[in-house]
């Protein structure tokens, strides 16, 4: 079998687990006793354990948005509206395991995994964009990832503690910060100096990925 669907059911199978444990390396045992799988073949699939694991469901999140986003479709959707319906689905998705990601979230706040925390939101904010049909490779690519990922990961705190139904104070939320980015192209110009002065020592430092082709 593939790893990565493997992975993505190990990771899956861990959110009711790592809502009570937290992400732990017996949450992945149980996981695998869960799928019937042979506890022998994590350490190959998730050499670091838990943190390995909750990279993969980053990623497995980013691409199951992608999917849920192909299928709401975007014709006659602006950009404005893309961004908002992807990242509304990007989390909507996981609203069951709502405990299970506030927990992996907390996993990589801890000071050893803030450089991986920084790339997983990166990557998520290229997904975003990759996702709505941007296909720029000039240097708004990093403007507007930059900026998307501060509004995603603003926006992923909020959702977290909100209880309103539907978690429609979330999506006002989203929808406010990214009218305050529309709205303030000062803010962007001084996030694209910001960008630009530091740029290479954060894709050194952080090992971002470039614009692709």
């Amino acid at each position: 079998m593939e790893s990565r669907p493997l992975k993505d059911a190990l990771v899956t199978a861990m959110l009711p687990h790592a809502a009570f444990d937290g992400w732990s390396q017996s949450t992945l045992a149980a996981a695998a006793d869960d799928l019937g799988l042979e506890r022998a073949l994590l350490p190959r699939l998730f050499p670091r354990g838990a943190i390995d694991a909750v990279a993969h469901l980053v990623d497995h999140a980013n691409r199951v948005m992608e999917a849920d986003l192909a299928e709401a479709g975007l014709d006659g959707r602006g950009v404005g509206e893309r961004v908002f319906l992807a990242v509304k689905l990007r989390l909507d998705r996981w609203s069951e395991h709502r405990e299970a990601i506030r927990r992996a979230t907390s996993l990589l706040a801890l000071p050893r995994n803030l450089p991986l925390a920084a790339r997983l939101t990166w990557g998520t904010a290229d997904a975003v964009w990759l996702a709505v049909g941007d296909r720029s490779h000039d240097f708004s690519w990093y403007s507007k990832r930059a900026t998307l990922a501060a509004v995603y990961s603003a926006t992923l705190l909020y959702w977290l503690d909100d209880e309103s139904e539907n978690s429609a104070d979330t999506w006002g939320f989203l929808r406010r910060r990214l009218a305050d980015v529309r709205s303030l192209p000062q803010l962007r110009q001084k996030l694209e100096g910001l960008v630009g002065g530091r740029k290479a020592a954060l894709m050194h430092r952080f090992k971002v990925p470039l614009p692709r082709a």
